[in-house]
């Protein structure tokens, strides 16, 4: 963060004292997906920076032996990228054990206790389905092993509103909520760090940043692949739970929230927890959903299945700010391009001087944040073409800003958790609002439409959008990558 150190950003206010860092990393559901893909390379590259000083204990049922978990580390640190620091792959092994048991036995417990020696405060991972969550959490209080704790819960936090609540209140029975860091990778990638610190660094940005300038903003998040292995969970979550009600509700709420009254993580979350609460409840008729040809062909899908690989949905913030501002998601699988794009939609200027200064079609000035695969902010403005005739051409000013050395989503989180930064992580009335919104319409919806591969969706998603316009599509081949160019002209 420039001049300002992250440390200071992420305290709170009134200070207080600093949290002890968690001495102790143990990964329930060890021998999992979650953690091959995904933690394994995270805590490898902690190892390369040198971050990795406390014991890693894996937990899991499995009757394995220390070698086989071994083995298992790193052909997922080799499927995610390759071993290129062999030193700092031994060091993450020489801190890895195991326990086996039982999740309901006390002495899986005792045992875990035991590998984790002289440590006092573990910060506990839940890489583990959600039905399990009361059992864990119950097992670590009656141990004794939550106190001076921290637990790590994986998404999704319920279903709906009614499990979340639930959800958060088995988590309650033992752990206080600054103990409880709900982890969404999303909130880890640098992209999405850089939309608050690009709203509040930037002067220019807030004259206009509001319902007088702004006449609609769209966020896409695009698959250009189907569900693969994972249709059995696929059909038990379906879109609009699986990616808008978090991922894409995290990035409105980043996008409308107002600017934080300190700079701490309380404020963040504050403001952003009352932007789910200015949400307007969906209703059916703001709702399209679509499944991809093929769907119902794939491993684990019922043969009738209505669970959406599609959703565009229409949204109302109530706010003073955003009051009359449609906000439209979406999301899914099989789409031409895999990637992840906001378009904030400038009103046309209040006088036509020129033929083509307000175009009919929608294109206006606008603002994108591109997320993934690459990072970048454009602006669209209209520039006049050579000649004596007042006509023009709309082009982008794009910035790009790639880091490849940075640390990945899982990597900066772990490491935040155990620190007890909770700056990304999501508090427990946040989730509950964002539920809220979308509960009315997760059982009273209209059937699913079908759309072919490599398509946008269905055509029924135009049309929830065509009173202001149209879908910006995402195209990533026509980026350059070089900074201050003009590109992609409309």
């Amino acid at each position: 963060m420039d001049a300002i150190e992250q440390k200071d950003f992420i305290e709170m206010k009134p200070a207080r004292e600093e949290p002890q860092h968690s001495d102790a990393l143990v990964l329930f559901g060890v021998t999992g997906d979650l953690v091959y893909k995904k933690l394994f390379p995270a805590i490898y590259a902690m190892a390369k920076r040198g971050a990795l000083n406390v014991p890693v204990v894996g937990v899991a049922s499995s009757k394995w032996s220390l070698q086989q978990l071994h083995e298992r580390a790193a052909n997922s640190i080799r499927d995610a990228g390759g071993i290129d620091n062999p030193q700092a792959l031994d060091h993450l092994l020489s801190r890895l054990k195991y326990v086996s048991g039982n999740y309901n036995d006390p002495k899986t417990f005792a045992a875990l206790r035991e590998a984790l020696g002289d440590a006092r405060r573990p910060a506990h991972y839940l890489a583990i389905p959600p039905a399990m969550f009361e059992t864990m959490i119950q097992g670590l209080g009656t141990s004794g092993l939550a106190d001076n704790a921290r637990v790590i819960v994986e998404k999704p936090f319920g279903r709906d509103l009614c499990s979340a609540r639930e959800l958060n209140r088995i988590a309650h029975m033992v752990f206080p909520e600054d103990a409880i860091f709900r982890i969404d990778h999303f909130l880890g990638k640098e992209a999405i760090m850089n939309i608050l610190y690009f709203r509040f660094a930037n002067s220019f940005l807030e004259p206009i940043w509001n319902r007088d300038h702004v006449s609609s903003v769209q966020v896409t998040l695009s698959e250009n692949f189907g569900v693969g292995s994972r249709g059995a969970f696929y059909e038990t979550a379906g879109c609009l739970r699986d990616v808008i009600q978090n991922h894409l509700f995290q990035i409105v709420a980043l996008l409308a929230m107002e600017p934080p009254p300190y700079r701490g993580f309380g404020a963040v979350h504050k403001q952003t927890a009352d932007v789910f609460r200015a949400m307007r409840p969906l209703s059916p008729s703001d709702l399209v959903r679509g499944q991809y040809t093929g769907y119902r062909g794939e491993p684990g899908i019922k043969a009738d299945s209505d669970v959406e690989t599609f959703c565009a949905l229409r949204l109302f913030i109530d706010s003073w700010r955003w009051q009359g501002v449609p906000w439209y998601l979406r999301s899914g699988k099989c789409l031409p391009e895999t990637a992840c794009e906001v378009t904030v939609q400038m009103k046309p200027p209040p006088q036509r001087l020129f033929a083509d200064s307000a175009p009919e079609d929608g294109t206006a000035n606008y603002l994108r944040f591109r997320l993934s695969p690459n990072s970048a902010i454009a602006l669209a403005a209209r520039v006049k073409r050579f000649g004596k005739d007042f006509i023009g051409d709309q082009r982008e000013l794009l910035l790009v800003d790639e880091r490849p050395a940075e640390e990945t989503p899982y990597e900066r989180l772990i490491g935040d958790a155990m620190a007890g930064n909770g700056a990304l992580f999501i508090r427990q009335d946040a989730v509950e609002a964002a539920w809220e919104v979308v509960d009315p319409v997760l059982e009273n919806h209209a059937p699913i439409y079908p759309y072919a591969p490599g398509t946008w969706g269905p055509c029924q998603a135009d049309s929830l959008i065509a009173v202001d316009g149209r879908w910006h599509n995402p195209v990533v081949h026509l980026e350059t990558g070089k900074p201050g160019t003009t590109t992609r002209p409309l």
